[in-house]
């Protein structure tokens, strides 16, 4: 739904500027021309779009494009948009002794503590987004098998497997639960009978997971998205080959999961000094 959201929205900019009235309109000088636009274009604080934003962009342009292709309707080549150079990421991940601080920080049997113990666990077994993890039910999930589906980007099914810590947490979890809620993670409320919506925001797994990582005594942003960081990585570290590592995360591209080679050459450079 968000990509949607967002490819509409950008979208809208490309043909509210263009102000054309047929795509046979759209020529390799109007998306150059469109270029300059967005690289001029300010927000209300007169800040430039970011680069990675510009790139959206021509992305959700060039989609456009193959999908007219697709109908036969006379257009530019999709091809014929590329995109800006990105300058290479360096992503910044948690050592070994700051993710074992951080999976031990929920403290206690309370069922706050066993849904937060179960989460992390779960982001750091699994590599899941934040948003394949808060859309799972209980029902997808079986706990004898250790693995399970997840519906990821452009609705692609992928398979992720359960480490034994992993398992253990959330069985532990889910046998603490009393309310029936298909959803796999809920607001820890008195009364579940008095609440319709039941099942955690991602908004609210990021403040859990700040949190924690403050209890931790970690001084770096974690987020979410940086256990699945931390899973790659690992991963890479103890031996898997990166086609591996890339359908475990769900990339559609080789070139997205190789940033993460960057934080294992590291490892191979002390091991050729030593």
């Amino acid at each position: 739904l968000l990509t949607v959201r967002n490819y509409d929205h950008y979208l809208k900019r490309f043909l509210d500027w263009a102000k054309i009235a047929k795509p046979s309109e759209i020529t390799a000088e109007l998306v150059r021309e469109y270029r300059l636009f967005l690289n001029r274009l300010t927000d209300s604080a007169g800040r430039n779009l970011k680069k990675q934003t510009q790139n959206y962009h021509l992305i959700a342009l060039r989609n456009f494009l193959k999908y007219l292709a697709k109908r036969d309707v006379k257009t530019l080549a999709a091809e014929k948009i590329e995109l800006a150079k990105m300058p290479s990421r360096d992503l910044e991940f948690m050592e070994d002794e700051e993710l074992t601080r951080l999976l031990k920080s929920p403290e206690g049997n309370e069922l706050k503590a066993l849904r937060d113990r179960a989460i992390l666990e779960l982001f750091f077994s699994t590599g899941l987004r934040l948003s394949e993890l808060t859309n799972l039910n209980r029902g997808s999930v079986i706990l004898k098998k250790g693995e399970f589906s997840v519906r990821g980007k452009g609705d692609k099914i992928r398979i992720v497997f359960l480490s034994d810590t992993a398992r253990e947490a959330l069985k532990k979890y889910l046998d603490a639960r009393k309310d029936t809620d298909e959803a796999m993670f809920v607001r820890d409320v008195k009364d579940p009978s008095k609440h319709d919506e039941l099942r955690l925001t991602p908004r609210s797994v990021e403040r859990m997971v700040k949190f924690y990582a403050a209890k931790a005594g970690i001084t770096k942003k974690v987020t979410p998205h940086q256990l699945r960081h931390s899973f790659a990585t690992d991963l890479l570290r103890n031996g898997a080959d990166i086609r591996s590592v890339q359908a475990l995360l769900g990339h559609s591209h080789i070139t997205t999961t190789q940033i993460y080679t960057n934080v294992t050459d590291k490892g191979l450079r002390e091991i050729h000094q030593k």
